[in-house]
């Protein structure tokens, strides 16, 4: 029986592997119990998928398990970003989605997200009923499918159009008249993922000048995995300077998540976008509201919502805990150190294309560089500097449970005066440094995130943590 968990936002495996068309089964006739059960199956789900392997494929499959549980199916007539299908459950008043996708992992992953009728990530409490229903249809069989002519004809089936609805939603959370008045030439790259054509086009219809690459379908991104990060967005740096474009922009596979390139072809970390885009919509918008940051993300952001007498609040990794306080009310920007983010008036999701179309905005309002007004942020609230390491440690469980129970006096230099276990262990040291570790939710990884006010600590407390390592493995 293969085990199939929902980690920090869905349920990823190797297709052919554990990604079979017969486990998608599964968890879709699991879904359409969880629907059924809490009163929603009148309501109808949307299915949406990337442009991974068989993605419309196995979008196809969740739909004749859906249609066979006598629940209506609203399926997306094409590859389409997840904020989009989360929006879709919005606009179509349905009782949720499934995604078919697994975001910026390699190639040869898929997945599936379900996305409840608040249209943000699955809570805790709801991804642990799914695989409770899981369970009981791997122990008890009892999947039920139908063709999808069957379905079709049964009005149990309906072919959606989804783009322009989401579009126009975008166009009412972007000032597209400031970008209309704007000189900016932008390099847009969608990495080969469900983004093409989003961003470009909003800012074309805005007149802006883009440059697209990476704007074609393709299941295997290239060669590489559509991740938005300094690594993997070489390209995208070398057409910014060759090209002499004002910014790059780019999201992953089923963009929810942005990546910013400024104009001398340097990343600007998710970190660096969230303080941009904070001070943005309260410097230029006229915004307030609380700010949410997960643990894991730069505390340069406590610092402006100190100054700007505004509420932060902290949650454990995962967009769900932002989404979480979104749906509560009064969130000006949420965001996450990994690339992800939403702010006040847009759906409890993280959505890179509309951060994406934000820091274009941002630009176009200030008539400057991102790199400037960076600079700006830098120079008004200081400035951090953070790393991450992504450890595989096979077999250490023992030590990483020790680390978790017991957690170190020192690292390296720097005395801990604190310690938070909101989400594995943050340790926060003397000079404002801090140092979180905890397992990741979706891979076989020990994430080690590490924040310094100053480039020399940050490397003394990134060597000491490769010292654990390399005690253990001695």
């Amino acid at each position: 029986m293969n085990d199939i968990r929902f980690g920090t936002d869905g349920w990823r495996a190797i297709v052919a592997d554990q990604f079979t068309m017969e486990n998608v089964r599964v968890v879709a006739q699991a879904i359409a119990a969880y629907t059924r059960e809490i009163g929603q199956q009148e309501q109808g789900i949307l299915i949406g998928h990337d442009t991974r392997f068989l993605g419309r494929r196995f979008a196809e499959t969740v739909a004749g398990v859906l249609a066979a549980n006598g629940i209506r199916v609203y399926l997306v007539n094409e590859a389409a970003p997840t904020p989009a299908v989360a929006f879709g459950v919005k606009h179509f008043a349905a009782s949720g989605a499934v995604m078919i996708t697994a975001s910026h992992n390699p190639p040869e992953y898929n997945g599936i997200k379900y996305i409840p009728d608040y249209a943000g990530p699955a809570a805790p409490e709801i991804t642990s009923r799914l695989e409770a229903l899981i369970r009981a249809v791997q122990e008890a069989g009892g999947v039920r499918d139908i063709p999808l002519d069957e379905a079709k004809a049964r009005k149990l089936l309906q072919v959606i159009v989804l783009r322009p609805h989401y579009e126009a939603h975008l166009r009412r959370m972007v000032h597209l008249d400031v970008l209309k008045q704007s000189p900016l030439r932008v390099v847009i790259d969608p990495m080969h993922g469900a983004g093409i054509g989003y961003v470009s086009g909003l800012l074309k219809e805005a007149g802006v000048e883009t440059i697209s690459i990476r704007e074609t379908t393709d299941p295997f991104f290239g060669g590489s995995l559509p991740e938005p990060n300094d690594h993997h967005l070489s390209l995208l740096k070398r057409e910014v300077i060759d090209r002499q474009a004002d910014l790059g922009l780019a999201n992953d596979g089923d963009g929810d998540r942005f990546g910013a390139v400024d104009r001398f072809g340097r990343y600007v970390p998710p970190n660096a976008v969230l303080a941009l885009l904070t001070r943005h919509l309260v410097k230029n918008r006229g915004l307030r509201g609380r700010i949410v940051r997960t643990v894991a993300t730069t505390h340069l952001l406590d610092r402006m919502a100190a100054r700007y007498g505004l509420e932060l609040v902290e949650t454990p990794v995962g967009f769900k805990y932002i989404g979480a306080q979104m749906l509560r009310g009064d969130v000006l920007i949420g965001g996450e150190e990994s690339g992800g983010a939403s702010i006040f008036g847009h759906i409890p999701e993280k959505d890179g294309i509309l951060i994406n179309l934000l820091l274009a905005e941002m630009c176009a309002w200030e008539k400057k560089g991102i790199d400037q007004i960076l600079q700006e942020v830098c120079d008004e609230y200081g400035e951090l500097f953070s790393t991450r390491l992504d450890i595989r440690l096979p077999g250490k469980e023992r030590w990483i449970q020790q680390m978790l129970a017991v957690p170190p006096g020192q690292v390296g230099p720097f005395a801990v005066r604190g310690v938070n276990r909101m989400d594995g262990v943050k340790l926060l040291l003397d000079g404002g440094h801090w140092v979180l570790i905890r397992p990741s939710g979706t891979e076989p990884l020990l994430r080690i995130y590490c924040e310094a006010a100053n480039p020399a600590a940050l490397e003394q407390i990134r060597e000491a943590v490769q010292d654990w390592f390399i005690e253990i493995n001695a």
